[in-house]
């Protein structure tokens, strides 16, 4: 396919694939009402039988997260690779069907035919990328010693800053080179990284800036909202607080910074505590479902682009191989 006679604007990808991001947002909302109400009922219930709030809200805590990871893992990121189909689709070809989802979540289940390979695939992306990273630095540590090491490590930093969205891009490379297999297109993937660095650089700033004012913006909302809500339970914060006093005194529970301990033993900043936490989550939930894609579709129109115009080489598989263990044993068993 040469595929860019028929154009989609990257607003319109984003626009016509916003159904997965309702979804996948839902379903995250509902995973933090669960573990919300596994935490409080925990807290609740230990301090009302035990006098143990502190022990309750961390076991209440642990069986949500159980809960969650089961749920997402099968449900929300499922829906997360479909769109990334379906943004894949409206980039190379210029069309989306009505039906985004249900089309989404057929190619997933015909390129992976099981979650489990989804996964391992996912899973050895991201590994193949932070791998590359690390090499960059020790790459500028040999080079040119603690200026060489500060150059890498800031190009270092730079890609693990984008190093989520080069992650989506490779997966949808692998759903855009359909007739190849899951192993070698995740290759070609991970090379065109390396091979175009300086193309997908060019949108960090981008990247930042937006996250930026998302940060400001959204997960300042939402503190507001948090910590109002928080204000309405001061005693149970004051027994919290408490409870971690007595922890810290006993030696139950330890903390290297003395201004952690300081915030977690005063039920005022205690409180201010817990509404950035819900904060920051809300706003990692928002940011992920609805202002990330809208970015992730000029990156993944960039990478593929430069992926169709210049395909990946042997030597770029060898530049790679040379920094990356995972990304050369892939290699030796494609």
């Amino acid at each position: 396919m040469r595929g860019w006679e028929k154009i989609m604007t990257n607003k319109e990808v984003y626009k016509k694939t916003l159904k997965f991001s309702t979804r996948v947002f839902l379903w995250d909302t509902l995973a933090f009402l669960i573990l919300a109400a596994c935490a409080v009922g925990g807290f609740f219930g230990a301090q009302k039988l035990w006098d143990k709030g502190l022990i309750g809200l961390g076991g209440g805590l642990l069986i949500g997260i159980i809960i969650i990871v089961i749920m997402l893992r099968y449900v929300s990121f499922t829906y997360k690779a479909a769109q990334i189909a379906m943004m894949t689709k409206g980039v190379t070809e210029g069309t989306l069907p009505e039906d985004v989802i249900g089309e989404g979540k057929k190619i997933v289940r015909e390129r992976f035919t099981t979650v489990a390979i989804y996964f391992a695939a996912t899973g050895l992306i991201k590994g193949i990328f932070r791998q590359v990273g690390r090499g960059i630095t020790k790459l500028g540590e040999s080079i040119g010693g603690d200026t060489g090491s500060a150059v890498g490590s800031a190009v270092s930093g730079a890609i693990n800053v984008v190093v989520a969205y080069l992650c989506d891009c490779c997966l949808g490379w692998i759903f855009y080179r359909k007739d190849e297999k899951s192993g070698k297109a995740t290759l070609q993937g991970a090379a065109l990284f390396f091979k175009h660095g300086k193309t997908f650089i060019k949108n960090m700033g981008r990247v930042a800036g937006i996250g930026g004012i998302s940060l400001l913006a959204i997960g300042g909302a939402f503190f507001g909202i948090a910590y109002v809500i928080c204000l309405q339970f001061p005693d149970a914060f004051r027994s919290l607080a408490a409870e971690i006093t007595n922890a810290f005194a006993n030696g139950s529970a330890t903390a290297k910074s003395a201004w952690l301990r300081d915030i977690l033993q005063n039920p005022t900043t205690l409180t201010i505590a817990a509404a950035v936490i819900i904060a920051l989550f809300f706003w990692s939930v928002v940011h992920s479902t609805f202002v990330r894609p809208f970015v992730l579709v000029g990156v993944l129109r960039n990478y593929i682009q430069s992926g169709i115009e210049d395909m990946p080489t042997e030597q770029s598989y060898e530049a790679v191989a040379k920094v990356s263990p995972k990304f050369r044993k892939l290699q030796a068993e494609v």
